[in-house]
C-alpha cells in the first residue's frame, strides 16, 4: 500500500507539472508535508517524478505510437500523466514489476480519471508492455 500511496505522490506532482508547471520539488515537497509517507517510499516517488521528467518525450512518443485516435496532449490531463508515471517504470526501471506498475495505474486511474479512465490507460500499458517483452 505504501508503494501505491508514493506512486500516487508522483502522479500528483506530475499533474501538478503538467497543468501549471508547478516546481517539482515543491510541490513534492508540499505533498509530503500532508501525506504520511516512509523515507524509503519518498525516496521511491521522487525517483519516479524526476525519471518521468527527464524522459517524457520519450514516453509520450511510445504512448502517441499506441493511441491512433488521440495526441497525447489531447488526451485527458489525469489519463496522459498516470500513463507517464507507469511507463517510465515499464520502461526504465528494474526494481518494480510492470504488472505491478499497470496495476497501480488502473487504481490511480479509477480513483482521479473519468469512468473510461482506467480502460484507456489499460489498453496502452498493455500495449507498451507487450512492446518491451
Amino acid at each position: 500500500m505504501s508503494r501505491r500511496k508514493a506512486r500516487e505522490i508522483a502522479f500528483k506532482v506530475i499533474f501538478q507539472f503538467d497543468q501549471v508547471q508547478a516546481e517539482p520539488r515543491k510541490a513534492f515537497d508540499n505533498l509530503i508535508e500532508s501525506e504520511k509517507l516512509a523515507q524509503r517510499d519518498q525516496s521511491f516517488s521522487w525517483e519516479l517524478v524526476e525519471g518521468v521528467l527527464q524522459k517524457m518525450p520519450v514516453i509520450d512518443s511510445k504512448i502517441a505510437s499506441y493511441s491512433r485516435d488521440w495526441a497525447v496532449d489531447r488526451m485527458a490531463s489525469v489519463d496522459r500523466n498516470i500513463m507517464r508515471l507507469a511507463g517510465y517504470e515499464i520502461m526504465y526501471t528494474d526494481h518494480s514489476e510492470p504488472v505491478v506498475a499497470i496495476d497501480e495505474a488502473i487504481e490511480i486511474a479509477k480513483r482521479y480519471g473519468d469512468e473510461g479512465s482506467a480502460s484507456f490507460v489499460n489498453a496502452i500499458l498493455d500495449k507498451l508492455l507487450g512492446d518491451k517483452a
